[in-house]
Formats: C-alpha cells, structure tokens, sequence
C-alpha cells in the first residue's frame, strides 16, 4: 500500500520544506498553496472556491493511491475534523501518517511575516490572519492514529 503523509501545522511551521523533502524521496506532493498560486488566487479563499480546490485536490489523491504512488498532502490539517474526514476518505485501505511541525507562534508568524510571495510556497496572509490560523489551530495526538512529531519545524522527528 502507498503511503499518505498530512502534514500538519499552522502556517509558517515549516510543512512545505519538509513536504519538499518527501517529494525529493519520491512522493507525490499534493498542496493547496501550488493551487491557488496556480489559479493566481489570493488567500484567505471564498468557501466554494476553497471546496473547489480541495475536491480537486482529492481526486488527485485517490488517483494517486489508487496507482501505488505514496503522496504527502501539504495542507496545514488544522482541525481534527478535517483530519477525520481525510482518514475516512482513504480507509480502510490507506491509513495517512499525521507529521505535525510543532512550531512555536513566535517562530510561526515572524517566517509568514518574512513571506513575499515570490514563489508558490510563500503566499503571503496578514498578519492578524496568521495570527487567527494559528490560534485556532487543533494540535493532533496519537488517538488520531499514527502521529510524528517535529518540533520547531525542523526535520528532526520525535515519533510517537
């Protein structure tokens, strides 16, 4: 069976850099951000633009699975929900690894607040919407089921 990875964090944790990592391994790398850079789009998203994305996004996951090839989901999975949902959509036949980049808010804001949008992966948010995303972002635990842990953002990992 593939292997599916959700990176997990808030924005500015660090989970496109080790998202590339994966994708240099040969995974597939499946990102919101990609997308909307893409369409030209500008964030935060109108709510059936971003379903949108996401459906189209999911297809290309299920395709991807469906062919063998192990992807990583460049989301920032910041709720349990959603997490939940992407779990459903791939049992029983794929259980995703959750890689959450445990960053401190600190660190999380000044990288987004350094963003110029110069490329695909540095989409630039306010301040105040980084702020929010941050503080309403839902910390995985191992009762989501399989869960990695990188403090900082950095690709050290402590696996639980």
């Amino acid at each position: 069976m593939p292997r599916v990875v959700l990176m997990c964090g808030p924005a500015g944790s660090g989970k496109s850099t080790v998202a590339r990592g994966l994708e240099e391994q040969g995974f597939v790398r499946l990102s919101f951000d990609t997308e909307i850079w893409r369409r030209g789009l500008a964030t935060p998203l109108e709510p059936a633009v971003h379903a949108e994305i996401e459906a189209t996004l999911q297809d290309q996951l299920l395709r991807h699975v469906a062919a063998g090839t192990d992807v990583v989901l460049d989301f920032s999975f910041w709720s349990r929900e959603m997490r939940a949902r992407y779990r459903a959509l791939l049992a029983p036949d794929v259980v995703p690894e959750t890689w959450y980049l445990d960053t401190d808010r600190a660190t999380a804001l000044a990288r987004v607040r350094a963003r110029t949008g110069a490329h695909a992966d540095d989409v630039p948010l306010s301040p105040a919407l980084a702020a929010r995303y941050f503080d309403h972002f839902e910390a995985p635990t191992a009762a989501e089921g399989p869960l990695r842990r990188i403090p900082g953002g950095t690709t050290g990992a402590d696996e639980h």
